[in-house]
């Protein structure tokens, strides 16, 4: 691969990477840990993320529990779970911090796939967008670096990258959907 398309093949990669994370963290009914990753506990004045501050651990399909390395971080955990986007209410028992995953409804299983798909075609923008940008940049190279052959065949490699990674994309969230509607 040419040194010019490795820069931009990078850029593509972290855009699909970013949906993989973003993806990760939208629950599928099932009690996933990493619905906790964006959730940070006001630790001591520093915002910690709560992996740091207990150990997580999920009992049952619809269930994560938080086990806090300090009791007094109880209040704080909860506290960092209800303002944050997860839309469960925590409930503790002195020691422990249970979050109960409900059943999802059709109708919020239907929203979630509407939300997984504009994550993709986001990210779909986001790679054709390092694209039109890595053609931008062919076209500035001077005639005398780069033969109007050599740019048609960098350009045409740049787009078999944007489609493959378009392809993966595509994948990711066939993949997401069907995880959010099978009940």
């Amino acid at each position: 691969m040419d040194e010019r398309i490795k820069a931009f093949n990078e850029k593509m990669e972290k855009c699909v990477e970013h949906l993989e994370s973003d993806y990760v963290t939208i629950r599928a009914g099932r009690a996933n840990p990493h619905v906790l990753d964006k959730v940070k506990v006001d630790y001591y004045g520093t915002p910690t993320p709560v992996q740091q501050v207990g150990n997580i651990t999920v009992p049952e399909a619809r269930m994560i529990q938080i086990a806090p390395w300090e009791k007094s971080l109880i209040k704080e955990i909860e506290k960092a779970i209800m303002s944050s986007d997860i839309g469960i209410t925590p409930s503790n028992d002195g020691s422990v911090i249970r979050l109960v995953f409900p059943e999802l409804t059709e109708e919020r299983r239907k929203d979630l796939a509407k939300d997984v798909k504009k994550k993709a075609e986001d990210c779909k923008v986001a790679v054709r967008n390092v694209r039109r940008d890595g053609i931008d940049t062919l076209k500035k190279v001077p005639k005398t670096e780069l033969s109007e052959d050599q740019e048609k065949d960098l350009e045409d490699e740049l787009q078999k990258l944007t489609d493959k990674y378009i392809k993966e994309v595509d994948k990711l969230m066939d993949e997401k959907t069907k995880e959010i509607m099978t009940v």
